[in-house]
Parts: structure tokens; C-alpha cells; sequence
């Protein structure tokens, strides 16, 4: 397997987000390795108009934050953010520099390390452990020390990796957790899984 190339992320975040089902996500932690594979992912800024669902549009006129800064950066960078005061999520940067664009992993199916997501998520069941995103960021001991973590560097500790393309069929639909967004935002099919697979959140 080898390290997905720059070229791979700096594409709109719609197709990237497709393409990244079936890829591994690898995580070194504590010198062992932690994998999966993705089953599910979030496309967020696709678009000429801005996306009222994503960070980058949201707040700050479509400017960059202190918070922001990541995503409006060069492509192939991790996007680590904190929500509802108790969670870190973990984002790909995609597309162009300067305009914001990301692809949220929302869900992993394990396959190494299972003991250490086993105890990163305080022994839950395996169906638990990286079935959402805030679940795949704590068994992969994703935090906000990962901001800003460029996934294409060779000694990179969290990067993804090629894959065969997945057998499953790629479904569509609406992305999740929103809140207030409005529409057409709340309701754009701009989220990807992998039909059938258990790990789907």
C-alpha cells in the first residue's frame, strides 16, 4: 500500500469524498499502528455558492478564523475541530488553497490495532468503536495535536493509504447533524457510504 498523493485531495470535495471509500486511514500511536477502512464520508464547501453547513461559510463572512485557518489551506492537510464541547472531529482539507474545502470521515470499519480502539473507547462493542465520527476520532486517538497534520508526509504520524475500490455500492444522501442549517444545505445529498456495511454510522 503507499501514501495518497497531494494530488489526490486537491480536487472538489464532492469527488474526493467518494473517492475516499474503501482507502485506509492509519494512525501511529504510541509506537503501534491503528487502521481502518472508510465507510462513510461528508463533503462540505463544494460549490460555487457558499456551503451554510460548513465552518469556512459559516462564520466570518467566508474569511478564515483562528478555528478555520486549516481549511482554507493547501490541500492534503487534517482539518481537527472540537464540537458540542466534548468531541474532536477529524477532516481532510480538499480542493484549491485559499477557498475552504473538506471531507469529513464520519465512519471507519476496523482492521488493526483492534485492541487499542477496543481501550480508546472504554470497551465498547466492535460495531461501536468507529461507527461516527466523534467514536472513529477517540479510537484513533484523534485530537487537536493532528490539526494541521500534513497526511502526505513520509514519517507523518495519521495518513491514508490506497486501496482496491470498494465492492459495495456508494450511496447518497443528506449529511448529518446540521442544526439550523437552511436548505438547500440541510437536504444536499453531499454524504457517501458504503451500502450494506455494518460500520456505517
Amino acid at each position: 500500500m503507499k501514501r495518497l498523493p497531494y494530488a489526490f485531495y486537491a480536487r472538489p470535495a464532492r469527488q474526493v469524498a467518494q473517492d475516499l471509500l474503501g482507502k485506509l486511514l492509519a494512525r501511529r500511536f504510541d509506537g503501534r499502528l491503528i487502521c481502518g477502512r472508510i465507510v462513510e464520508t461528508e463533503a462540505y464547501c463544494d460549490a460555487d455558492e457558499p456551503d451554510l453547513a460548513c465552518h469556512g461559510d459559516r462564520a466570518n463572512d467566508g474569511r478564515p478564523t483562528p478555528r478555520t485557518a486549516v481549511m482554507f489551506g493547501s490541500a492534503g492537510f487534517a482539518y481537527v475541530y472540537f464540537t458540542y464541547g466534548m468531541h474532536w472531529m477529524f477532516n481532510i482539507v480538499t480542493g484549491q488553497e485559499g477557498q475552504a474545502n473538506a471531507v469529513l470521515i464520519r465512519a471507519l470499519e476496523p482492521l488493526t490495532g483492534v485492541d487499542l480502539m477496543a481501550q480508546n473507547r472504554n470497551g465498547r462493542s466492535r460495531r461501536e468503536w468507529t461507527n461516527g465520527p466523534a467514536k472513529l476520532a477517540q479510537a484513533l486517538a484523534i485530537d487537536k495535536s493532528l490539526n494541521g497534520a500534513n497526511l502526505c508526509q513520509p514519517d507523518g504520524v495519521i495518513w491514508l493509504e490506497d486501496a482496491p475500490p470498494p465492492s459495495e455500492q456508494i450511496a447518497a444522501g443528506p449529511r448529518i447533524g446540521l442544526g439550523q442549517t437552511p436548505e438547500p444545505w440541510y437536504s444536499i445529498p453531499w454524504r457517501y457510504w458504503l451500502r450494506g456495511n455494518p460500520y456505517v454510522s
